[in-house]
């Protein structure tokens, strides 16, 4: 079985108090998380995932 490999932006800091997004290759999807709940993720597909970030990026998501 294959170790999942989550990665956190290099903005984030590591201390308490710096919980953030975390993101991983699933070989076919990607998996997002928050580093203070790491039980539980959701996944997409990249390019699901990659339209999420454009959206992101372009203030297009509010909430």
């Amino acid at each position: 079985m294959r170790q999942v490999a989550w990665q956190k932006s290099s903005f984030s800091g590591n201390g308490p108090g710096n919980d953030c997004v975390e993101v991983a290759d699933l070989l076919g999807a990607v998996a997002v998380r928050e580093s203070d709940e790491p039980s539980r993720s959701i996944a997409a597909s990249p390019e699901a995932f990659a339209a999420l970030i454009r959206r992101l990026k372009a203030g297009e998501c509010h909430g």
